[in-house]
């Protein structure tokens, strides 16, 4: 892929329009199904866990704010030593929320696995320092709530994503909390936020040069405090070329660190559903999910 400073608005509008990409349907149904995909199976989930005496507490509060809310799926019994998947959903930062993001819970609470899925401020009520601010905040507290966790694992896709890499380089003690973060995986991401800044992406986030910088995973890799954390970096086949080019470089910049870190390219999968099948136990990504959690 060329670089990207020499494509024109027009085309980088296209590559960072996911939908756009699909090899399922055509751009506005494949927006609509991910849509209704995500709402029924975050209902049929909700579903499920209740058949495996699943605990479910909804809308916890990780922050002074009315927005700043969190929904946690747990594991049967009343003990709180258990892993913690943190998933953070995407939609460009603009749109979806916690009501939707249950889906994949049943798979890994039925595994003694605790689920949190989180609100932040989508724009333009929220801008990209404060959205960071409330991903981190959110981990912090969950950290704080069951300080006996066996390991935080966190689960990014697409805008998502771009947040869970950015949490890697998170200083803790601004957050008077010990993160124990041992994995991530970061699903169809954007990991360098500069190609977007004059695309209608940043229509409503109106990000300056510098806060689209200070955002920019990339920019951190070398700093990054996240120990001896597992990362894997994934993207799906039908992407376009810039999210591949993307993965691609947050990867390699990855690999150069002391980080260890993989990199998976999903087979038969758009930017959507690449996420959607996460509800399924024997899906790649599932079982990359319970393998690195499981296998510690």
């Amino acid at each position: 892929m060329e670089d990207w400073r020499k494509l024109g608005k027009e085309e980088l509008e296209h590559q960072y329009s996911p939908s756009h990409w699909s090899h399922r349907m055509d751009k506005d149904a494949v927006i609509e199904a991910h849509v209704k995909e995500m709402t029924e199976g975050a209902s049929v989930g909700r579903t499920n866990l209740s058949r495996i005496m699943a605990r479910t507490v909804l809308n916890v509060q990780y922050g002074d704010s009315d927005s700043e809310k969190m929904d946690l799926y747990l594991p049967e019994g009343e003990s709180t030593k258990f892993p913690v998947l943190v998933y953070i959903h995407g939609g460009y930062w603009q749109f979806l929320s916690k009501e939707e993001s249950g889906f994949m819970a049943a798979p890994l609470v039925s595994h003694g696995i605790a689920v949190m899925v989180m609100d932040y401020d989508i724009a333009p009520k929220g801008d990209m320092d404060l959205i960071v601010a409330q991903v981190r905040k959110s981990i912090a507290a969950v950290s704080k709530l069951y300080p006996y966790n066996t390991g935080i694992y966190l689960c990014g896709h697409s805008a998502g994503a771009q947040l869970v890499a950015m949490t890697l380089c998170t200083d803790w003690t601004e957050y008077e909390a010990t993160s124990n973060i041992k994995g991530a995986l970061l699903v169809s991401g954007i990991y360098d936020l500069l190609p977007i800044i004059d695309t209608y992406v940043n229509d409503a986030l109106k990000m300056s040069l510098e806060v689209a910088l200070e955002n920019s995973p990339m920019q951190y890799v070398r700093k990054m405090n996240a120990g001896t954390c597992q990362v894997v970096i994934a993207v799906a086949e039908h992407d376009s070329p810039e999210f591949h080019r993307q993965s691609q470089n947050y990867f390699q910049c990855l690999k150069e660190t002391a980080l260890g870190a993989s990199y998976v390219l999903v087979d038969g999968t758009d930017h959507f559903n690449v996420i959607e099948k996460l509800f399924q136990e024997d899906y790649v990504l599932t079982k990359i999910i319970l393998k690195m959690i499981l296998d510690q």
